[in-house]
């Protein structure tokens, strides 16, 4: 119980509280009588010292120097009867113990000590009893959590609710895999933790810093972190979650109005159990799902997916519609091969984080590893700089294909994704149409040949398309000047301009801008190479 609770209980009623005020919130484990000239060899950490002063030294020296054992001894506090042997606490000592922080209390002297201790010490056991009780209500209502939760999401919130604190479930990378608050009063760590999928960057390294992430990370048992305001953290319990040697991830739980308790360290250490258990089932799910995804995946990528009914079933099982339009990606570790272990195994934490956002965003959760690349799909309308927002870290990187529809345009869209791999840092999202100019340019047949069909193709499919795509050529190759160009095309001024009309309405394009006419001036450099047509 915390000492102001203490000091509530009615035979404290008439108690007065003369120095320590700081440390009236420590925990009261019992309370104890000691007369005898050194206490110390009889009194334990939160104990509350009660005291006649019958024994006490009486120099300043000594009695300041008593405050300070007695402060390290970890003791919660000391209640004086006064005033038979001491008039009120020695101003020596009240000064110590405001300077340490140790609360130091007055009490009448008609009042027993045998009921004070009565009372207090079955005030503690009561409290304990009930925290044990509600420890097994908590470990109890977790295991039931486990059997039927299908994601640690569901067991974040079950504790959450139980405790009626902010909880997080994060991998040793610092990746949100389950949360739950109360309300909205998040402290500004927590709240870009959850807007962002993953503990700030800047805030682990200040943890890893100050020592505490490594301590967390070497812990056998749930960790008290103080409060840090400068970082915009409130008081936090973390607790490793292992599986036998390796440490999946950490039970996180937050300060809220109330100060966390020897429960909240309780339910820490039971949620970390129950945890490890669903991580352990759950991974052999999720390896299975993820041969059965991957192998699906695979299918899409190579091209070999035929739309029979059971194919099409599997497909939109997974998440995978057919008659969506997506785009292919490909993660990208900054990794020496042969992989060893280590690597082996971030490869497999990237591919289950991207799998959790996936999902997050309504995806398809399905990814394919190979040697340094974890591929996924990405439906058009998903910006891939949302995903990159959530996984991207060092010695990463990503590359992102054109979007096409289909089963059929799934095998393009991840070649166009290869091909922009090489050419894209560690730490860097690129985009196959980011790109596509300066391939172009480096002399890469196959982008100067998507170039051309990406900027004429919807020229040449139209109704006198060749004409079309002769006349915004002509037109680019002079200058952009209409009447040379309907010269040289020996044709009327205005039927060029009908037809650079046609043209801009067909393509989307806007003959005035500055970068279309590059484009358009490139276009035709690359056709009057040789084998170069526009057909």
């Amino acid at each position: 119980m915390k000492l102001t609770e203490i000091l509530a209980l009615e035979s404290l009623e008439e108690a007065r509280v003369v120095a320590g005020r700081r440390g009236l919130e420590s925990d009261v484990r019992w309370a104890h009588v000691v007369e005898i000239p050194d206490p110390l060899p009889w009194v334990r950490e939160g104990q509350l010292l009660l005291t006649t002063g019958y024994g006490w030294p009486r120099t300043a020296a000594e009695q300041r120097s008593l405050v300070r054992a007695l402060v390290e001894k970890g003791l919660a506090g000391i209640a004086l009867a006064v005033p038979k042997y001491f008039e009120r606490f020695p101003e020596v000592v009240v000064k110590e113990a405001n300077r340490l922080g140790l609360p130091l209390v007055e009490l009448p002297w008609e009042m027993p000590f045998a009921r004070i201790t009565e009372e207090v010490n079955g005030a503690v056991i009561a409290e304990q009893y009930h925290v044990i009780e509600q420890a097994t209500a908590i470990h109890h209502a977790l295991t039931r959590a486990a059997q039927e939760a299908e994601s640690l999401q569901d067991i974040a919130e079950t504790l959450g609710r139980l405790i009626v604190r902010a909880v997080t479930f994060e991998d040793p990378e610092g990746n949100v895999l389950g949360a739950w608050q109360p309300d909205d009063d998040l402290d500004p760590v927590r709240r870009a933790t959850i807007e962002q999928g993953r503990a700030p960057a800047d805030v682990m390294q200040h943890l890893t810093r100050l020592g505490y992430w490594q301590a967390v990370r070497d812990s056998a048992g749930p960790l008290r972190l103080p409060a840090m305001p400068d970082l915009g953290l409130r008081g936090r319990i973390a607790c490793p979650v292992r599986l036998k040697d390796e440490l999946v991830g950490v039970v996180w739980i937050i300060e809220g109005e109330q100060q966390l308790n020897q429960l909240d360290l309780q339910a820490a250490e039971h949620a970390a159990v129950v945890a490890a258990l669903h991580v352990a089932h759950q991974g052999r799910l999720a390896a299975a799902e993820a041969r059965l995804g991957a192998s699906f995946l695979d299918t899409l990528l190579e091209g070999r997916f035929e739309a029979t009914g059971r194919a099409l079933e599997r497909a939109r099982l997974l998440g995978f519609s057919p008659e969506a339009t997506h785009r292919a990606a490909v993660a990208v570790l900054d990794e020496p091969l042969p992989l060893g272990r280590d690597a082996i195994q971030k490869r497999e934490r990237l591919a289950e984080r991207l799998r959790w956002h996936l999902t997050s965003h309504g995806a398809m959760a399905v990814t394919s590893s190979q040697l340094r690349h974890v591929t996924f799909l990405l439906p058009a309308e998903l910006d891939p700089a949302r995903i990159w927002a959530q996984v991207k870290g060092p010695g990463l990187s990503m590359a992102v294909g054109r979007a096409h529809p289909g089963p059929e345009g799934t095998p393009r869209s991840y070649r166009e994704a290869l091909s922009v791999v090489s050419y894209v840092a560690p730490g860097e999202l690129r985009r196959y149409e980011d790109l596509l100019i300066p391939r172009v340019l480096d002399g890469d047949h196959e982008a100067q040949s998507d170039f051309l069909e990406h900027l004429l193709g919807p020229l040449k499919e139209a109704r006198g398309g060749g004409v079309l795509v002769d006349s915004v050529l002509c037109f680019a190759r002079h200058g952009f000047r209409r009447n040379e160009a309907a010269a040289a095309l020996h044709v009327h001024p205005n039927t060029l301009r009908y037809r650079l009309e046609r043209v801009a309405d067909l393509a989307a394009l806007d003959l005035r801008d500055a970068d279309t006419r590059f484009r358009l001036q490139l276009a035709a450099q690359l056709l009057s190479l040789p084998n170069k047509s526009p057909s």
